[in-house]
């Protein structure tokens, strides 16, 4: 078993004041299990819906990342009748929510628009209330912050601002950009907050031209809140991204938790075929 895993997990929820239910805690057996293996609500074709958590059963994925949107969505977390209805679907599937994300921010900046900065402190005050410990925070299309300094300080008072809230809450942001690591580690290091890490999307940088294997050696473990095992156009394991060096990568930075899924539909395959060849390859590679 993990120690890291288990002492992270121990002062989050010290810091949540949480008492997790069996259901939502991992069997005992599953707790020896290094990696868990999920899909985006949104990569399955179910965005925002609660039924993205009977789907991940039927592929076989153990969770899904949730989405976090604008008030007033149909699957509003913000309510807690929605979320009641997240947590009887976890019950009823035996699958988990591995983390949450504002996907919404990429439409709505959150480097320059005040609802955005007020939607990402309401999902902090959310996710414990959902027993969840990390959200992705978004920054492509309208949201994009890659070569726009202005831009970067504004994100950085911002997240000064609402670290302190999230410390608290015993929960994780993690950014999600077209930076590079030495980018992501200036604007980690201006926030000075462990609650503000790197959602790394191994798809999304290797497009960048990075050395995608050598930045998770960089950021390391106290910097990576979770992964996106990700391909543009290919199934995993058939295109860019070498998994087995990820694998590898993680292994020297002592990773575990979640490897969620993203993209990686095959050419012809449904959605539903193409995540079932993902999550057995993800499960070849790392389990």
């Amino acid at each position: 078993m993990n120690m890291h895993c288990i002492s992270r997990r121990r002062a989050l929820t010290i810091g949540t004041g949480l008492a997790i239910s069996p259901s939502w805690l991992c069997l005992a057996n599953d707790e020896q299990r290094r990696f868990k293996i999920g899909a985006c609500d949104w990569s399955i074709g179910r965005g925002g819906q609660l039924s993205a958590l009977e789907l991940a059963k039927q592929i076989g994925l153990d969770g899904v990342q949730v989405s976090f949107g604008k008030p007033g969505d149909e699957y509003d977390l913000r309510s807690e009748n929605i979320r009641r209805q997240y947590e009887q679907a976890v019950e009823t599937h035996g699958v988990q929510i591995s983390s949450l994300a504002m996907g919404v921010l990429n439409r709505v900046p959150y480097a320059s628009d005040k609802n955005a900065e007020r939607w990402v402190e309401e999902c902090v005050e959310v996710m414990p209330k959902l027993r969840q410990q990390i959200v992705l925070l978004a920054f492509f299309d309208n949201g994009d912050i890659k070569g726009k300094p202005q831009l970067q300080t504004e994100v950085i008072r911002r997240l000064k601002e609402v670290a302190p809230q999230a410390e608290k809450a015993g929960v994780v942001l993690g950014l999600e950009t077209w930076l590079s690591a030495d980018e992501h580690l200036r604007i980690l290091d201006a926030v000075g907050s462990p609650a503000v890490q790197v959602y790394y999307d191994t798809a999304n940088m290797e497009k960048q031209g990075y050395d995608i294997y050598k930045e998770i050696r960089q950021l390391g473990r106290e910097r990576i809140c979770q992964f996106h095992c990700k391909e543009n156009g290919f199934l995993l394991g058939e295109g860019r991204v070498d998994f087995p060096r990820v694998k590898e990568a993680m292994d020297d930075i002592g990773y575990s938790g979640w490897l969620v899924i993203e993209s990686a539909v095959g050419k012809g395959l449904s959605i539903p075929d193409s995540y079932l060849h993902n999550q057995k390859y993800l499960r070849s590679v790392f389990l």
